[in-house]
């Protein structure tokens, strides 16, 4: 196949792309969930596998995802990544049960760890000089707003049309699309002294992510039997093997003394405390609006349209807010729109208007639109300049560990109930624990330090 010379535009579409089926893919699956769990039957914590089997795999490799770009170049291991994920997408369509569609969904995670560091990477080396990448890197962001808002839209079209397989096929012509484009224009690059690959502390990190979320998801149905106290063990000694293995290995996954960074360290949890309530929010609402409510797919869709408005709007008004006043005041303004939507979401009920439920989405949606780009800038800012690849990676793992932990026990607190009544209130108790998080939120924002970027950043 013939190269052509470099054109950042087109570069920066096939990134686009990449980020577009990855992200949309998040809203997507869960507007589905309804209808894989009466096309398989089994528990709650089926659906709940399906989502975490793609965020665990996610968080588990985005960091390895980088560095084996970094060192076998960007370029081939991007092209890798769509390769992965469409095939996963394909497994995925063709799933004959619960068990194959959540392998199908780890191998679609496989495929996404490769692809979002990677985009950035590239994007980075592409475009050189300063303003021009920094517009490249908030087209490629705003990116994430709209596959976000149009996931649960496609998604409820194409499972009223044609099933809710093809909410996973449709993946598969534009990671073709993505993977020729790449192939044609997007140039090889790759660190010029890459670092070497922390096996063990992947393999370890990864270990404490599994064991954590499955502990969480196989609770209801298990109790503190053999399974869920192996699960604890598993958690706990993967963890300190982890510090231990990071402590002596010549080149870690991560430098633990970057934890000494307060900046740094709130930015993560902060990521996590995020994540987990929308995680939470998207998995119970597709819920409360097929099984509570009675929509089809398609107006359970149409129905998270302020959610989608309000997140495609608040990352607009916390772009401007980070120039202007740093990641405080957006963290502030996302806290307070979480926390708002929270408080409206726990008066919500199976009869509850229609107008009250838009105004929770609605605010929900521009809390967790404010919140991205300050979390990834003051994650940035808390280590030195040549370290921000690694704290931005650290930020996406925190991401897709905070998305895993709201599904499991959203999940995990609905299993039991039988009702349309008894499914509120488990998901009323939700809303409260967020509130929790909101707090948390606040209060890390403000002990921070995080001030406005310095000019020119």
């Amino acid at each position: 196949m013939t190269r052509h010379p470099i054109r950042p535009h087109v570069v920066l579409l096939t990134c686009c792309l990449s980020l577009f089926i990855v992200m949309m893919d998040v809203t997507i699956i869960n507007i589905v969930l309804p209808s894989i769990h009466r096309a398989f039957g089994g528990p709650l914590a089926t659906l709940q596998w399906v989502v975490d089997a793609y965020s665990l795999v996610v968080a588990s490799g985005l960091m390895l995802g980088g560095a084996l770009a970094d060192r076998f170049g960007r370029r081939r291991i991007f092209m890798t990544g769509l390769v992965m994920f469409s095939i996963g997408s394909v497994l995925c369509g063709l799933a004959w049960d619960a068990v194959t569609l959540v392998l199908a969904r780890a191998v679609q995670g496989v495929g996404g760890a490769m692809l979002n560091p990677v985009a950035l990477s590239i994007i980075s080396s592409v475009f050189r000089e300063p303003v021009a990448r920094a517009r490249a890197i908030g087209v490629w962001g705003a990116m994430s707003g709209v596959a976000l808002g149009v996931g649960p839209l496609v998604g409820g079209v194409l499972t009223a049309s044609v099933g809710w397989r093809a909410v996973f096929w449709v993946n598969v012509p534009i990671g073709l699309a993505a993977w020729t484009l790449s192939r044609l224009f997007i140039p090889e690059s790759r660190a010029e002294r890459p670092r070497p690959i922390d096996v063990p502390g992947q393999l370890t990190a990864a270990l404490v992510q599994l064991c954590v979320i499955a502990g969480l998801i196989e609770w209801p149905r298990h109790g503190a039997d053999g399974l869920v106290v192996a699960l604890c063990v598993g958690a706990a000694s993967s963890a300190i093997g982890f510090v231990v293995v990071e402590r002596r290995v010549r080149a870690p996954m991560i430098d633990l003394a970057s934890f000494r960074s307060l900046p740094l360290v709130s930015a993560l949890l902060t990521a996590i405390c995020v994540f987990a309530i929308f995680g939470g929010f998207l998995f119970l609402n597709t819920l409360y609006l097929q099984d509570v409510r009675g929509l089809t797919p398609l107006r359970a869709g149409l129905c998270t349209v302020p959610a989608a408005v309000g997140i495609v709007g608040g990352a607009v008004l916390s772009g401007r807010l980070l120039g202007r006043f740093g990641a405080r005041v957006p963290l502030l303004v996302s806290a307070f729109g979480l926390a708002t939507g929270l408080l409206v979401l726990l008066v919500v009920g199976p009869a509850t208007p229609w107008a009250v439920v838009f105004s929770a989405y609605g605010l929900s949606g521009l809390g967790y639109g404010m919140a991205n780009a300050p979390i990834t800038n003051a994650a940035i800012g808390g280590l030195p300049p040549e370290r921000s690849g690694v704290a931005a990676g650290m930020a996406s793992t925190s991401r897709q560990i905070g998305a895993s932990l709201g599904v499991a026990v959203s999940g995990s607190l609905i299993a039991s109930a039988t009702t349309a009544g008894a499914m509120v209130a488990a998901s009323h108790t939700m809303w409260r624990l967020s509130l929790g998080l909101v707090g948390v939120m606040v209060v890390l924002a403000c002990a921070a330090g995080m001030k406005r970027p310095p000019a020119g950043d």
